[in-house]
């Protein structure tokens, strides 16, 4: 053979053997993209395209942070809300981790900024590999992804107080499996419904008849308001089997007429600490009419924690459903220390018992003593 068919049969395989090495070079690269990313979609059913390995996040709107708390994932945190720094009351996630005021802000936050988000500039000084956001919509949610270029996920809280609530248990799953963590979301999952399920075994059975009529005052909307402020459909009573005598007139929050309260006269009072002092005001102004009413002639009002702080504190409305169990039914409660029980809950969703700093804030579980003020 002669030496320039070799030379040519030898050119034709280097030939294969590069295109070979760059066939398997571009599977090699196609197939770290895919693995380098995954696409999930939000709770408001957007297609979001986030890494596989996130490492560092942001989280922005009403509730969001509670979410990763309860996830045990605030190890990702590089930015907060400034009102996640600047007020703490009435959240037990932002009481049980001091550690977030070295944070760097990424936003103001706050009730007053729904739909708005963090700052995208401030954002970027973090550079996250994810933003987790709540109250958002989806335009608004394509906007700041547009502007950051990071993947924004958006989280839902669904029916505001309820633990059996598919929104945030689909939240939770969600960024469980963006985070790494979905054992840990589905413990969470477990102890809400495993909470839920307590609760029921012991009220679903107790007759119509062994039920006292009930009323929750001073329950904060937008603000702080006085006795005649209430829900329909209160959460902790929902969570007890037992009704508010105010569902009648309403499933949602609204104001009652003092006429309408003392007609309906409840036998057992509970007023959300919150908006406890403006009914100790009305009270003084006018004591005749509390004491006109059946629970504060028999003693039967006591003093529950708000939970409705920037959204639903999950943690307190069920620590609230114990106490006002115990009142309503000590046999069934017989063994359940409300106070202790509400530092397991915040334990175990929050990483630390908060009850005392709580309790130091508003009051705590206990029997109200009008005539004393």
């Amino acid at each position: 053979m002669s030496k320039k068919i070799i030379s040519v049969i030898l050119a034709l395989m280097m030939s294969l053997v590069v295109a070979f090495s760059g066939c398997i070079g571009s599977s090699e690269s196609s197939a770290s993209e895919v693995s380098d990313t995954i696409e999930i979609v939000d709770l408001l059913g957007r297609t979001v395209e986030v890494p596989a390995d996130v490492q560092k996040i942001v989280c922005s709107g009403p509730g969001c942070l509670r979410l990763i708390c309860y996830l045990d994932a605030t190890e990702y945190l590089v930015g907060i809300e400034g009102f996640e720094n600047t007020n703490l009351i009435g959240r037990p996630y932002r009481l049980a981790h001091d550690e977030f005021s070295e944070l760097t802000v990424i936003g103001n936050g706050g009730p007053q900024d729904i739909n708005v988000g963090p700052d995208p500039e401030k954002v970027l000084n973090v550079m996250p590999d994810v933003i987790f956001i709540t109250y958002m919509d989806a335009d608004k949610a394509d906007e700041l992804q547009e502007k950051t270029g990071v993947p924004v996920v958006v989280l839902s809280y669904g029916a505001l107080g309820n633990f059996k609530n598919d929104a945030i248990f689909d939240s939770l799953t969600l960024s469980g499996e963006i985070l790494g963590k979905e054992e840990r979301a589905q413990d969470v999952i477990s102890f809400m419904t495993g909470i839920q399920d307590d609760l029921d075994k012991r009220t679903a059975d107790i007759p119509d008849e062994e039920k006292p009529t009930i009323y929750v005052g001073a329950i904060g909307n937008k603000g702080v308001h006085g006795i005649d402020s209430t829900e329909g459909a209160y959460p902790p009573f929902e969570a007890l089997n037992t009704e508010n005598v105010a569902k009648v007139a309403s499933t949602e929050h609204l104001f009652l007429s003092k006429e309408q309260i003392l007609e309906w006269d409840p036998e057992f009072i509970f007023i959300d600490e919150g908006g406890l002092s403006l009914v100790y005001e009305d009270y003084e102004k006018s004591p005749e009419y509390y004491e006109s009413l059946d629970a504060f002639e028999t003693g039967n009002v006591y003093g529950i924690l708000p939970f409705n702080y920037y959204t639903t504190n999950l943690d307190t409305a069920m620590a609230d459903s114990y106490y006002i169990g115990s009142i309503l039914y000590p046999e069934a409660f017989s063994d359940v220390d409300p106070a202790a029980k509400a530092d397991e809950i915040y334990e175990f969703l929050d990483g630390e018992g908060v009850y005392s700093e709580m309790a130091e804030m508003f009051g705590g579980f206990e029997k109200l003593n009008f005539s004393n003020q």
